[in-house]
This record gives C-alpha cells, sequence and structure tokens, in this order.
C-alpha cells in the first residue's frame, strides 16, 4: 500500500514511537519502569536541587556517612524526574522514561532505514534491539545515554560519509550528556575510535595520504571532552566516574556491572545481535569501514564484562547487522530473498517523501492519549512501585515504627524509603554503590547474609529496626534472636525491632 501523496499518514518513525510508548504504558509495562529504586532518590535529588537552588556537594539520605561529600553526577536527570513527578506524580516519571525508551527505538529504526537498510529487516531489527534492551528499560538516567548514544552514532555516521557542520553539534550536545547521565563517557569514547578508524584507513594506504578525517575526529574529541567540562563538579565528576568504574568492589558485587547471563529472552536476543555483529565486523574490515568495525568490537568486550554495557553493545551492533543483512539479501539470486526485497520496496518510504524536519503530532498525540488513559484507565494501568518488589505493606502498617529510627534493610528498599519518606528518615544504605564504598557496602553484605560479624555491626551503627526480605539468612537469624521483636510478617517483608534502647554513643540523626 503504497503512501505517498496520503499527507494524513504518520512517517514510519512516529508510528513506532506511538506504537512502542502506548505499548510501554498501556501494556502492563508502565509499573515495570519503576523495578529498580534507584528512581526514588533520584526524584527526591531533584525535589532538593528545585528546593534550594543548588548542587549538593554533601550527602543527603545516610545516616552512616552523614554529610560525606557526594556528586549529584546526574543532577539534570534528577531534576527532569523530579519535575514530571511534580506535573503528574510517579506516571509523569514513568512517561518522561517510555516517551526517552520509545524515541530511542524510532530514531534507531530512522538511522536503519537512512542507511537504507532493508524495511523489513530494519522492523525485525529494530524489535530485536528492544527485545535485547528490556533488561535495562527502567525509569533511570541511563535511558538518556541510550538515547543520545544513538544520536550521536548517527550524526558521525552520517559526517563520515559525507562531511557536515552538523557534526559540531556533537560538542553541545556532549555537555548536555555529561549533566544526564555518567555515560557520557562513551561519547568521547567514540570520538576516539573514530579518529583511530579514520588514520588507520589512511595508514594503510599507499602515499599521497589525506589525514583530514583523523585530524577533524581528533579536534571534535578535544571539543567535546573541553564540553563535558560544563558541570558542576568540573574535572572531579571525570576523577568520579574512572574511580567508579575501575573498583573491584562494584565489579564483584553489582549485579549490573557483571557478566551477562545468557538465560531469559532479552540476554538470548542479544546473543543473537552480538553474534551478528561480530560476523559483520570481517566485512566491514574489507570495506575500509574501520570505525564501525572498531566500535563493535569495543562495545562487545564491554558488554561482555558488564551487563550495563548490552545497551550501547545492541546500539551499536544492530544498524551493522541489519546493513550487512540487506548486503546480502540484495546479492541472493532469486527466491525467497528476491520476494522479501521487493516486499520490502513496497513499504520502503519513497524517496524525499519523509525528507526534512516535521511536527511530531502522531507521537504527541500518543504520548497525551497514554497520559489520559493511565489517569482513568483500569487498575492493571496503576502505575506505583511493583509491591511485589518493594515493602508497601509492610511500611503503611508499621511506618509509626519505622520513621526517625535507625533502620537496616537492603539497598534497594533503602532507595524506597528516601522516596516515601526523606528527610524523615535516614538510611543506612541505599543504591549509591559509587558513594558508600567497598568497606561500608561489605558491612552490609555481611550483616545481610548474617554471617558471623553481622551483631557486631549492629550494635556499631545501632540499628533499632530491620526491615528484611523473608528469605534473607538474616531474617532467621533475628527472629531467633531475644533482643529483637518481630512487628510485622506478611511473608514477602519482616519487620523486627529492637526490645532494648540502642546504645550507640554520639549520634547525630
Amino acid at each position: 500500500m503504497p503512501t505517498q501523496g496520503r499527507w494524513w499518514l504518520p512517517p514510519l518513525g512516529e508510528v513506532v514511537f506511538a506504537s512502542m510508548l502506548l505499548w510501554l504504558l498501556l501494556g502492563g509495562q508502565a509499573s515495570v519502569l519503576l523495578a529498580d529504586g534507584d528512581t526514588g532518590w533520584h526524584i527526591r535529588t531533584g525535589d532538593t536541587i528545585l528546593a534550594t537552588g543548588r548542587f549538593p556537594t554533601h550527602d543527603l539520605f545516610s545516616f552512616s556517612r552523614p554529610g560525606a561529600p557526594w556528586f549529584a553526577w546526574e543532577w539534570l536527570s534528577d531534576v527532569l524526574f523530579s519535575l514530571a513527578n511534580r506535573a503528574a506524580g510517579l506516571k509523569g516519571v514513568v512517561l518522561l522514561a517510555a516517551m526517552t525508551i520509545a524515541a530511542t527505538s524510532a530514531v534507531l529504526f530512522e538511522f536503519l532505514l537512512w542507511q537504507r537498510v532493508n524495511v523489513l529487516v530494519a522492523i525485525f531489527a529494530m524489535f530485536a534491539a528492544g527485545s535485547a534492551s528490556t533488561v535495562h528499560w527502567l525509569a533511570r538516567p541511563h535511558v538518556f545515554t541510550c538515547l543520545l548514544f544513538v544520536v550521536s552514532l548517527w550524526l558521525l555516521e552520517a559526517d563520515r560519509r559525507r562531511r557536515s557542520p552538523w557534526v559540531w553539534m556533537l560538542a553541545p550536545l556532549g555537555a548536555l550528556w555529561a549533566n544526564l547521565h555518567g555515560g557520557f563517557v562513551a561519547l568521547p569514547a567514540m570520538l576516539a575510535i573514530y579518529a583511530l578508524g579514520a588514520w588507520w584507513d589512511q595508514a594503510s594506504r599507499p602515499r599521497p595520504r589525506d589525514w583530514g578525517p583523523a585530524r577533524r575526529y581528533a579536534a571534535l574529541l578535544a571539543a567535546v571532552a573541553a564540553a563535558t567540562l560544563l558541570n558542576p563538579y568540573g574535572y572531579r565528576l571525570h576523577q568520579h566516574i574512572a574511580s567508579y568504574l575501575r573498583s573491584d568492589f562494584i565489579r564483584n558485587a553489582v549485579e549490573e556491572f557483571q557478566s551477562p547471563r545468557f538465560r531469559g529472552e532479552s540476554m538470548l536476543v542479544f546473543e543473537l545481535l552480538l553474534i551478528g555483529g561480530l560476523l559483520a565486523v570481517p566485512s566491514l574490515w574489507r570495506r575500509r569501514d574501520y570505525a564501525p568495525a572498531l566500535l563493535v568490537v569495543a562495545l562487545a568486550h564491554a558488554a561482555l564484562g558488564s551487563v550495563r554495557h548490552v545497551l550501547l553493545y545492541v546500539l551499536a551492533a544492530t544498524p551493522v547487522a541489519a546493513a550487512e543483512l540487506t548486503r546480502r539479501l540484495e546479492g541472493a539470486p532469486g527466491g525467497w530473498a528476491q520476494v522479501l526485497a521487493e516486499l520490502a520496496s513496497d513499504y520502503a518510504p519513497r524517496p524525499g517523501a519523509q525528507a526534512g524536519l516535521r511536527f511530531p503530532a502522531w507521537g504527541l498525540a500518543a504520548a497525551a492519549l497514554a497520559l489520559a488513559l493511565l489517569n482513568s484507565g483500569p487498575p492493571r494501568w496503576r502505575v506505583e512501585f511493583p509491591p511485589q518488589k518493594f515493602p508497601q505493606q509492610a511500611l503503611a502498617r508499621t511506618e509509626k515504627e519505622i520513621v526517625g529510627r535507625r533502620i537496616f534493610t537492603s539497598d534497594q528498599w533503602g532507595d524506597y524509603l528516601i522516596y516515601r519518606f526523606y528527610p524523615h528518615v535516614r538510611v543506612f544504605i541505599d543504591g549509591r554503590s559509587d558513594f558508600y564504598g567497598a568497606a561500608l557496602g561489605r558491612e552490609y553484605l555481611e550483616a545481610q547474609q548474617g554471617q558471623h560479624r553481622w551483631e557486631e555491626i549492629f550494635k556499631r551503627y545501632g540499628f533499632e529496626v530491620a526491615l528484611v526480605p523473608v528469605e534473607w539468612p538474616l531474617a532467621s537469624l533475628l527472629k531467633a534472636d531475644p533482643e529483637w521483636r518481630l512487628a510485622y510478617d506478611d511473608g514477602h517483608a519482616l519487620v523486627m525491632t529492637r526490645t532494648a534502647p540502642s546504645t550507640l554513643a554520639g549520634r547525630t540523626d
């Protein structure tokens, strides 16, 4: 069904955006975006920034490290989440995250079409990329990194094929990115790879050689690196991120920094894209497309070392694998490959049909519709932190015994406590693993697992309440300890209170 001349039909990119957005918000995925408690402290950090007009330099949330130096290194994301929460509650937060995820899918799809990928292959590749990314589809600042990464990749690929002044937009984009999420370091790394690819392209040729592209990307790298210093913490932000990424404790203790486990649908699709991207590398190398080849290899190495990097690998490898598959289809003799190519040509956008910028009317209409339905729809569309992951009932029943007291709980539940009760509750630990460090992190894990020092740790920090999952080894130990009384048990969470007052000296909370 050719679409030329039917002005009222939305571009394919907007169809992808609207479809993805409505599926995320109305297909039972809305609360899944809140499955990570970090969203809670991000919202409250944004609240504090808006209320004080200052960037935090010291801890806001803990009693274990009160007033210690702390970087709110995703401050702009925190402010955006806070504004969304003020405007529409958690529905607004989820809508913001879902729109960013949907925009990432739409931009990726348009990028594939720009590369002249077979439209049916593009649809399949876009869905594969989405499926592999669901492991980190969360209302957290990294969703902005995914969107800005694919935009940056498109700008670089467009410039590599035909020089354009638009590529210098990467400098202000880098400054914006540095205030949204620590993943901004991916942009200088990508530019270094493109500079290396351009250098190798000329170094492997006979004289005379044109070093212009290599110098261009090196200059762009310098401009972007300088632009990322435009953040409230300057170069100290870069030092902090470097220390964070080098931490052996974080790599060993934090699940998202560990190697991926190839179980479940999303990781199996990632495995498929991993194979597809790496199989395309030899063809890229033969065509002297060194930069995309090096980028795929570098991100494959990073993704196999840390599941946190899977998203970036997927966004870099999907265009490469899809373009290679299209070339194979176009070169295949007759048969089903020819039928697929002809079918795709019937539905592909006509040259020039969608040129230029268009007002995203369909996408904005989908966002307005989704928010209206979330506000008036059935209970299954209710947006909240998932009760199966967070102790909502326990806190509703025992709030008076918790507020104002020293609580031992999980890092995820600590995030949720910050969201529910800050500033009336301070936590022992939360999701800011970069802030608490290895020493306190190990004490947390020892106590959680009920190891031999758990009583010593409890006494040293003067815990008065324990809010713990029933499956923790610590839960059984507390129930058997005469110094602790069971206040609540719903089969999901236990609330234990100390029977005698804490003897901790020097309390400041």
